[in-house]
């Protein structure tokens, strides 16, 4: 559990009840953190723990809590500029949701270990949507609708609706569908703009040729409705060769989204972007290897090692769209690199890589940027350990002042005067006293 979230719950706290509020809740929960870093990884109990204490604290429901966290989460990115990637999400409301997976593709460059989950569309009438819900946690669902309904209020000025349609758990997975019922304007107008297209389309173009269509998309998959893969891009076919004639599901496993790969689902689901991960690790021919000798001989146990033996397998990303005249489906897919060291171990090279997008351009950069944003960075997480390791000094001395103002001073007293009283509104006046000597 990334410190993003950690940190939203105790600034929603501190903003609507009190930091006084905070302070307690976070005793309750033993919790030693006054504030958290958002981008260090936390244990994943200390929502649940601190959810929990803040219910009875605060005298809320568990429901009206996380839905209200959620809200207040919108609000909260702002401070850090994601504001402006949720308001250029989508035209609408509905093309929000339906880029919702590819919003959480776009924070894992910056939070590489976040368990994203999935969202899906269907049933679209000008009315709402029906949405569809997965995720390996737990306790999060009305989080999220309060996210969303605070994201159509805010960035599309539209009062979302949601009800809970089903909720059931398949093996770890967490399986929710919701109707949402907004004014969905996108679906009006898009009859329209459909016609307008095909009118501008010129009717004399020549269909384009099965090999310009392999070379312009080089890691592209062609497969039928068996799953049967049918031809694939020149570069996917330079480092895996054998993948023409197997299933889909053999050669190739579907990280995202979480579906069952079938040909109905896929079908369903083209507007969701598809990651497909190599099953086998790719073996780079020993002729084309030649100039990488020096970094594989460093690989000898590389097969031992399970983080090495991920480093070889081939991810791609991309969409599925279905041709008419192929009477199949295509995976327009592009490889993920994160760096040449991961085209080095998959057996890749710049120009297998497409000219026409920012692949080429984007695995260069990144080498180059990756050390000046790692060093940025560890700077940020070595001043927010500084922060924490001061708050934590502030506390014990805080906790050492409380101890000798009560010993000079009765508690009740001290508490009212923490708390902005006057000091002659605290004296108290009793007609009886005994007084023991010692």
């Amino acid at each position: 559990m990334y410190g993003l979230i950690l940190e939203n719950l105790s600034q929603y706290i501190i903003s609507v009840y009190g930091e006084e509020k905070w302070i307690e809740i976070r005793k309750l929960a033993k919790v030693d953190h006054a504030t958290f870093s958002t981008h260090h990884v936390y244990s994943d109990t200390l929502i649940p723990r601190l959810t929990s204490k803040a219910c009875k604290v605060l005298g809320v429901s568990e429901r009206e809590f996380l839905d209200q966290m959620g809200v207040h989460f919108v609000s909260f990115v702002g401070h850090y500029g994601y504001d402006r990637v949720l308001s250029v999400l989508g035209r609408h409301m509905r093309d929000f949701l339906n880029g919702l997976d590819n919003l959480h593709e776009y924070l894992k460059f910056s939070y590489p270990r976040m368990k994203a989950p999935s969202f899906f569309c269907e049933n679209e009438t000008s009315s709402g949507l029906t949405l569809h819900y997965r995720s390996t946690r737990r306790g999060f669902l009305w989080y999220t609708i309060g996210q969303i309904r605070e994201v159509g209020r805010h960035f599309y000025q539209t009062e979302v609706e949601i009800e809970v349609l089903k909720e059931e758990t398949i093996f770890d997975t967490l399986h929710v569908m919701m109707r949402l019922t907004f004014d969905n304007l996108a679906f009006h107008t898009d009859g329209s703009r459909a016609g307008a297209l095909r009118r501008r389309i010129d009717c004399t173009m020549v269909p384009v040729k099965a090999f310009l269509f392999l070379e312009i998309f080089p890691f592209c998959v062609v497969f039928d409705e068996h799953l049967m893969v049918r031809t694939i891009g020149n570069s996917l076919r330079a480092v895996m060769p054998d993948v023409v004639g197997k299933k889909l599901t053999t050669s190739f496993e579907m990280t995202k989204p979480l579906i069952e790969c079938t040909w109905r689902a896929i079908q369903s689901h083209t507007n969701n972007i598809f990651e497909l991960c190599s099953v086998d690790p790719l073996k780079p021919k020993d002729g084309n290897a030649s100039g990488k000798s020096s970094v594989q001989s460093n690989n000898t146990d590389f097969y031992n090692d399970d983080a090495k033996l991920e480093e070889k397998l081939l991810h791609l990303k991309g969409q599925m769209m279905y041709m008419e005249e192929w009477k199949s489906m295509v995976y327009l897919g592009t490889p993920v690199m994160r760096d040449l060291d991961a085209m080095v171990h998959t057996g890749l090279y710049i120009n297998d890589l497409s000219m026409h997008d920012f692949s080429r351009d984007m695995v260069l950069a990144g080498q180059q940027q990756s050390a000046e944003l790692k060093l940025a960075l560890d700077q940020e997480l070595q001043k927010s350990k500084q922060l924490e390791e001061s708050m934590r000094k502030l506390d014990i001395e805080m906790r050492r002042t409380d101890e000798l103002l009560y010993q000079m001073i009765p508690k009740q007293v001290a508490d009212r005067l923490r708390k902005g009283e006057a000091a002659v509104e605290t004296c108290q006046m009793s007609t009886i006293l005994n007084i023991a000597f010692q």
